[in-house]
């Protein structure tokens, strides 16, 4: 009997070639959309109706049972709300991550079982084998950075095929297939809510914030900011405050309502070579000369550094880097490989 697979189908060209795929492999496809934002913002249109409207002309042109989820409650107050409070907490929060982590793979997963799937299937660039979490063959798209929170027992029972192609092959593919999604954009902006940037997202959600001082390391007033929930460490477009070098951001006070920046480059307020880390979370079993022996990245596309973890206890830890880092941000993920596998990962604190 044909496996069931349910492909998460979000209107976008990687998921539409995923469920093409399964399908001509052989698998019992049915395809969901995931509702899981709808608000329009000042300026910007949610795109979840057309988006709804492509998935379902892919699974039209697929012949493929074509169902809808709504997690619109969940996703807002799972990750949203989860962003919304590490910014007015003066972190930078990875909304992905959460995602991931809490919709599609935990409420998308026991929702697609319950209906009967044997499995699920996304369209994200990164290889599942044996249950392993593993790079993607397009190295320059790889998102196992994002996927590192997903639970062991989902990721045993998830495909993502075209985690095997280049992102030039799986458009090609899309026009083989004569799927409608062949020359759709990307995706911009936060997961689910569209074009929107994180400020205009920001201002919208938690209204005008007030300005205050940016401030230099001699204690020097150099200009206001319109607001330091906006500025991440390293930053340095958007100061608008001029002069020769350019000045980069290098820590704030939410109480005082003060951003630090620095011309230095080279100040050690920029470049870490250990950092803490909470929240940790594995996807196998790491034993001590593992730990010892781990890569790191700690931004998405960031080269990965070598580095050992030790850990405090189950949930707390220090990596100590082999070669410095700049610009590490608190609230986001740092993530651990192991011979090309993804084994898991911490929030920076």
């Amino acid at each position: 009997m044909k496996k069931k697979v349910y492909v998460g189908l979000s209107g976008g060209v990687d998921s539409s070639v995923t469920a093409a795929l399964l399908k001509e492999q052989g698998y019992d496809v049915t395809g969901v959309y995931m509702k899981n934002w709808s608000q329009d913002i000042p300026g910007f249109e949610c795109p979840w109706l057309e988006d709804y409207q492509d998935a379902k002309r892919v699974a039209a042109i697929l012949d493929i049972p074509f169902k809808m989820y709504d997690f619109e409650k969940e996703y807002r107050s799972l990750v949203v709300d989860y962003m919304l409070d590490g910014y007015k907490n003066g972190i930078t929060p990875n909304p992905d991550i959460m995602c991931n982590q809490e919709i599609k793979f935990k409420l998308f997963f026991e929702a697609a079982m319950n209906d009967g799937a044997d499995l699920i299937a996304t369209g994200h660039y990164a290889r599942i084998k044996d249950g392993k979490l593993l790079n993607a063959v397009d190295t320059n798209k790889d998102q196992t950075y994002f996927l590192y929170r997903a639970s062991r027992e989902s990721l045993k029972k998830t495909l993502m095929p075209i985690g095997e192609y280049h992102k030039k092959d799986v458009r090609e593919l899309a026009k083989k297939f004569n799927l409608p999604t062949a020359t759709k954009k990307d995706s911009q902006g936060i997961c689910f809510v569209g074009k929107v940037g994180i400020k205009e997202f920001l201002t919208h959600e938690l209204g005008k914030q007030k300005p205050g001082n940016i401030v230099d390391e001699n204690g020097k007033v150099l200009g206001e900011h319109e607001g330091a929930i906006y500025y991440t460490i390293g930053q340095r477009h958007g100061l608008n405050i001029g002069g020769g070098l350019p000045y980069y951001v290098v820590g704030k006070d939410m109480k005082k309502n003060e951003v630090y920046v620095t011309t230095n480059i080279s100040s050690d307020k920029l470049w870490k070579d250990e950092f803490e880390l909470s929240k940790l979370y594995f996807l196998e079993d790491l034993n001590d000369e593992d730990l010892k022996n781990l890569e790191v990245r700690t931004r998405y596309r960031a080269d990965l550094v070598d580095c050992e973890l030790v850990k405090e206890n189950e949930d707390d830890g220090k990596v100590i880097l082999k070669e410095s880092i700049k610009a590490l941000t608190a609230g986001q993920s740092a993530v651990f490989y192991l011979n090309n596998q993804c084994v898991g990962g911490g929030i920076v604190i």
